[in-house]
């Protein structure tokens, strides 16, 4: 198999589905003699905010002299990029070896056991722990969470911490409508002995999160209580122990990020102080400050002004609005916004619906993707037009300033209009 051969099969998994639970995991890994046991590896959960949290880790973790392994999804650039070293995506030749190890066990997983076929997500996640764990092995290893957290295809190793970022609503078709429902999912990570560092703001999910650290008897880290963000409109003091950091500034906008890079400098001082990692402070911050995330409030073009966003639900939506208002209320602002099937689409709709002079919604090429007039039902005020060909919209765009955003998949096939 060559390169695109390998993508193709690793692609036509997407007609299973999505199937929650860990047990073809467990399997195929215990018959690739467990690679996940050989990673010292941080698994980051939450409904928002796991890409930057694991973008800050990686830069602060890389300017120590650390090798770092990431495992991140959805990709915006290329599909190489869930499988990254330093942020350098694995080459071709790195992705066609992983196929040719894991398909011969995922065939096997079908003829040999009930369970029934791998997803794609599980073949990807199965793909990053085989590499790190026996291929290409590194200092450290960020997981990143796919959906949900108990019953996601990471959810099958030891990590050294766990970062919660967050939880919100979203897949609420599969994990369910509430936020009790979503927290019971994503607590299904702590794992006794593991500190916990995390951000949750509905109040019965904090306090349903802090029992379970209590009953595993777990270092719990938690925004608000043990780590202080002091904001300002452009930076931010962070305090946490006898720790006090002023004067972060960071390329990312918006508050929430300065919440991320929070969450990201209290787990490093916690690997430092447990003897994991030797720490410089000063190449911790700099890196930080400096992280950067495509397709996260990204500018893309200067003249009209585009910024891309994958906020993909209502938290997300939220903080993209909150940050809009913040930076660029002297502009009029034009949204573009397309959406997958599963999301709260007329609650983020209505959200983004005050910040924008006009509102335009289009659909794209992907197998979720809903359709416009599906979309344009869920506006309440109908304050908004229908765009059938947003490649020839965007590159005929002449107004102060467009905002892409709705799903992560989205923007990434916008982006490309942009970034070569």
């Amino acid at each position: 198999m060559n390169y695109l051969d390998s993508l193709h099969w690793i692609h036509e998994r997407t007609k299973f589905g999505i199937k929650p639970g860990v047990k073809r995991m467990k399997w195929m890994l215990s018959n690739l003699d467990h690679p996940e046991e050989k990673i010292h590896g941080v698994h980051v959960v939450g409904t928002n905010g796991k890409g930057s949290t694991v973008s800050y880790l990686r830069d602060a973790l890389v300017a120590n002299n650390y090798e770092v392994g990431t495992f991140t999804s959805p990709y915006i650039v290329t599909f190489n990029e869930r499988i990254s070293i330093n942020g350098v995506p694995i080459t071709n030749d790195d992705l066609v070896d992983l196929v040719q190890i894991v398909k011969p066990i995922s065939e096997r997983l079908e003829a040999e056991t009930d369970l029934g076929p791998a997803t794609e997500f599980e073949i990807i996640t199965l793909m990053m722990f085989v590499y790190f764990g026996t291929i290409h092995p590194v200092d450290f290893v960020i997981v990143e969470a796919g959906l949900g957290a108990l019953n996601d295809s990471t959810n099958v190793f030891q990590p050294i911490m766990t970062v919660l970022t967050s939880i919100g609503l979203d897949h609420t078709n599969i994990l369910g409508d509430a936020y009790m429902d979503i927290a019971r999912e994503k607590a299904g990570v702590i794992k006794p002995s593991v500190p916990l560092v995390y951000a949750i703001k509905p109040k019965d999910a904090l306090h349903f999160v802090r029992e379970v650290v209590e009953s595993h008897h777990n270092k719990g880290l938690e925004l608000d209580r043990d780590i202080h963000v002091l904001s300002d409109e452009t930076e931010f003091t962070y305090r946490y122990e006898s720790y006090e950091l002023e004067n972060i500034q960071l390329k990312m906008l918006g508050q929430h990020q300065h919440e991320n890079a929070a969450l990201a400098i209290t787990t490093l001082i916690e690997m430092y102080q447990r003897g994991i990692i030797q720490l410089d402070f000063n190449k911790m911050i700099d890196a930080i400050e400096n992280t950067k995330w495509s397709g996260r409030i990204e500018k893309v073009k200067d003249e009209p002004l585009v910024l891309v966003d994958g906020a993909h639900n209502k938290e997300s939506i939220d903080a993209l609005v909150d940050t809009l208002n913040q930076y660029y209320s002297d502009k009029k602002i034009d949204v573009l916004f397309a959406a997958i099937d599963g999301k709260p689409i007329g609650k983020m709709m209505n959200r983004l619906e005050e910040i924008a002079n006009r509102f335009y919604v289009t659909t794209f090429d992907f197998p979720k993707a809903l359709p416009i007039d599906t979309v344009y039902e869920h506006l309440e005020h109908k304050h908004i037009e229908k765009v059938e060909n947003y490649n020839d919209f965007i590159d005929e765009y002449d107004g102060e300033l467009l905002v892409i955003t709705g799903s992560l998949y989205f923007i990434s096939e916008a982006r490309k209009l942009f970034i070569k």
